[in-house]
């Protein structure tokens, strides 16, 4: 599977690669208004250009002479980032010379798989732990924790991506590309890759129920659009709508938990018990536990170097010799960053019996941690800030958490955790989280330069980098559930998986936008008819389930597979040809 993802990386970079070479053989494109700018700027200056123009965009500075560019990058309002570390349109356009704009996009397609990649680690290794470990404290059960908690892991890369582009009205057209592209390639090619691996017969009411609340979802959002803005309680409306989809799904689990039992009774009075309990855990052949094996015949108590050495390696030995080559190329590029993510961030299982706990480095934890959350915050805007004009804040903190450090590395010994080790999930989930959201500024400020650099609009760059980026992980999770035998379980998780990351991630960006502004609204400006085009595709294509399904009385096919395949490869191609103008509407 590693390979795999390492071919699919590989090909969002030539993807980027593609569209430069396709940019400078075909020239300029789209309607000359870089023109107009270019005179205007010969002829008056960059400085005279007024900021309050708010016609002037950011993706016009093509049509420049090279040496206008750079000042058109520093003065002009569109072309500011609002969040992030690192300026990449002004790294494009003033540091790199004019003949190494190829080099400079091919730095930063790498650099976004590499993001991709610290997504991908951050929320399989380090969130989605931290929030099972979350609902086991808070006693959940495991519907409740599956839809909401273990649900927002999953999507934890589209929700925070969404958050973050919905932050900047210029980039909520990439949110909407993100959200409605993954739906898309999820329920098309994913369900249909599942399909095909393993034909299956699909639970009746549990399709109908996901397939029905993503209807609605998509119907919502479609009307948002329609209407151009998002009001508060439109956007209350989605969060209210998920919390009701979650107690359908709860409610759904019990009343068959209900009728089963029922039917158990009715059926065998006199063993409902034993059935019961031989169908929900089953035993298995293979649970031979080998780390037996691998135990010293001696026991030895290591000293707290070597549990803080063990426990910041991310390195397995004995798994890195047994895996295949494409594994160990990827091992070696998730290195630095799990080494990073375990220092910064702790993680409890409660499934071991000491529930993970390394006291040297949970000591350690109360250190970076702190300081990881003061220095991710508004891009570090909060870290430097100087409390009365004395100390930054991030010093603040590491003088803190040290004290706290320390009593709790002599309050406690490295054999038993204590008994508020639990509150380190909680630090664990909130630091993760932060490492997720960096992380998704940046991928967010790289599409947008991207989209400047190709001419292209946020909308089909959220419909194919940011959404095949996003849905790569869950791809290869739904299709090796299917591999194994599990088809059932990895068509469910299609349709649940994308009805969280729409209406929260809708709902909780539009919200916090609006706690934002004054007029307590999000306008919405659609990138023209390519929006459309993918709300059509969306909504066309669960219609086509909803109706083909259960003609097919739920039996789905290779056939029904590969005709999903071809309507994802046929809206591609249509997205394709608007963007690039060759579908538009004629004016009257």
């Amino acid at each position: 599977m590693a390979g795999r993802q390492l071919y699919l990386y590989s090909l969002l970079s030539f993807f980027c690669v593609g569209l430069l070479m396709v940019e400078m053989v075909s020239g300029t494109r789209g309607p000359h208004i870089g023109v107009h700018i270019s005179s205007q700027f010969s002829a008056s200056g960059v400085n005279q250009i007024p900021m309050e123009d708010v016609s002037i965009q950011c993706r016009d500075v093509c049509g420049l002479n090279v040496s206008d560019r750079c000042p058109f990058i520093r003065t002009t309002p569109d072309c500011r980032s609002e969040g992030g570390y690192l300026n990449y349109l002004e790294g494009v356009f003033c540091y790199f010379p004019p003949d190494l704009l190829p080099l400079a996009v091919t730095l930063y397609a790498f650099w976004l798989l590499y993001l991709f990649l610290i997504l991908g680690v951050t929320a399989a290794k380090f969130f989605c732990p931290n929030l099972s470990a979350i609902s086991t404290v808070l006693k959940l059960s495991h519907n409740v924790a599956g839809v909401t908690f273990l649900a927002f892991g999953n999507g934890a890369p589209d929700i925070f991506s969404a958050l973050v582009a919905f932050s900047d009205p210029r980039t909520a057209g990439l949110a909407f590309g993100a959200l409605f592209g993954a739906g898309v390639l999820v329920t098309t090619v994913v369900a249909g890759g599942i399909a095909i691996l393993r034909p299956f017969t699909a639970a009746s009411r549990p399709f109908l129920r996901d397939i029905i609340f993503y209807m609605v979802a998509v119907f919502l959002t479609f009307t948002a659009l329609y209407l151009g803005r998002v009001t508060l309680p439109w956007a209350l409306g989605y969060l209210g709508l998920y919390v009701f989809y979650v107690i359908t799904v709860v409610l759904c689990t019990w009343i068959y938990r209900w009728q089963r039992r029922r039917s158990l009774v009715y059926s065998m009075p006199g063993t409902p018990e034993m059935l019961s309990d031989s169908e929900e855990e089953p035993v298995s052949s293979n649970s031979y536990d080998y780390s037996e094996e691998y135990r010293p015949l001696l026991f030895y108590q290591e000293t707290t170097a070597q549990i803080l050495a063990h426990a910041l390696n991310p390195l397995d030995y004995r798994k890195w010799r047994s895996k295949s080559v494409s594994w160990r190329a990827l091992k070696v590029f998730k290195l630095p960053v799990e080494f990073l993510l375990l220092l910064t961030v702790p993680v409890v299982d409660p499934d071991k019996e000491d529930g993970n706990w390394k006291r040297p480095l949970n000591c350690l934890h109360l250190v970076t941690s702190p300081l990881v959350l003061v220095l991710t915050l508004q891009s570090g805007a909060y870290g430097v800030y100087e409390i009365g004009g004395l100390l930054p804040v991030w010093a603040v903190v590491v003088i803190a958490g040290t004290a706290v450090a320390a009593v709790t590395f002599f309050a406690t010994s490295n054999s038993e955790p204590p008994r508020l080790h639990w509150l380190f999930a909680f630090l664990g989930f909130l630091t993760s989280a932060l490492w997720i959201n960096a992380a998704a500024t940046e991928v967010v400020n790289i599409l947008q330069t991207l989209g400047v650099v190709f001419r292209l609009s946020n909308t089909v760059l959220g419909l194919t980098l940011l959404a095949w980026g996003n849905s790569i992980g869950d791809a290869f999770s739904d299709f090796t559930l299917a591999r194994q035998g599990y088809p059932r379980m990895a068509f469910s998780a299609c349709f649940g998986g994308i009805i969280l990351n729409l209406l929260v991630g809708v709902g909780l960006g539009c919200l916090l936008q609006i706690s934002r502004s004054p007029t307590a609204e999000v306008k919405l400006e659609p990138d023209g008819l390519l929006v459309w085009v993918l709300a059509g595709a969306l909504g066309l294509s669960l219609v086509c389930s909803l109706v083909s399904v259960p003609l097919q009385c739920f039996q789905l096919s290779r056939v029904y597979g590969f005709c999903l395949l071809l309507f994802y490869g046929s809206f591609l191609v249509v997205a394709l040809l608007t963007e690039f103008g060759v579908i538009h509407l004629k004016s009257v």
